[in-house]
């Protein structure tokens, strides 16, 4: 007779995060916040590592103990935002009832993280080309399966659109929620959030619903 299975064992937990890799992430995650500040005041070449180093309360130096050099601090944080918007686009399309309640639930996302990152905004239109070749085609790959998440629900909402047409009302709704680096500038975040969701939704074709 054939040895009975042996169960499958399910992989150890990792272990808890100690002071010093928390330190140091916090540390990573300050470095990139003073980039994005930074980059979007004075432009990606207007930057050195002593300035992000200054920023973010570190030496220049210890700046490399986290990147490799300012174009990777770049990378991370432009890659970074665009997986956060794949990966977050995903969860909310997958705990939606339908593709309108999906859509609508989409634009609350996305204004959610321009509101909230409005400087990340303005390096990606700004310093996207500075990247590394290979950084850029990755952010462009995660932009356009961000893109196709946002089509493919559309042609279930307006299946008579051409996919074209669907892509660029897609494209004109982040211009919308992207122009939150220009709208705060002249009111709040409580008062340019309705206005940019009532509009993205219009442009969408998408009944406001609940």
């Amino acid at each position: 007779m054939p040895p009975a299975a042996q169960p499958a064992h399910s992989p150890s937990p990792a272990p808890p995060p100690t002071p010093r890799s928390r330190a140091k992430a916090d540390r990573r995650q300050a470095l990139l916040e003073a980039a994005a500040a930074l980059f979007a005041r004075s432009g990606f070449n207007g930057v050195s590592i002593e300035d992000l180093g200054a920023a973010a309360g570190v030496s220049g130096p210890a700046v490399y103990r986290h990147f490799s050099g300012k174009q990777a601090v770049l990378a991370a944080l432009l890659v970074g935002a665009s997986a956060d918007l794949v990966e977050g686009g995903q969860t909310v399309v997958a705990t939606a009832t339908d593709a309108a309640a999906a859509l609508r639930s989409l634009v609350r996302f996305h204004l959610a993280f321009a509101l909230a990152n409005p400087d990340v905004i303005r390096v990606q239109d700004r310093d996207l080309d500075s990247l590394a070749e290979a950084e850029r085609h990755e952010v462009r790959a995660l932009q356009r399966s961000y893109v196709e998440l946002w089509v493919r629900l559309l042609g279930k909402v307006h299946p008579e659109v051409d996919a074209k047409l669907l892509r660029i009302r897609a494209q004109a709704t982040f211009g919308l929620l992207n122009s939150t680096p220009h709208s705060m500038q002249a009111s709040s975040a409580r008062t340019v959030r309705p206005v940019l969701e009532e509009m993205a939704l219009a442009a969408l074709g998408v009944p406001a619903g609940q």
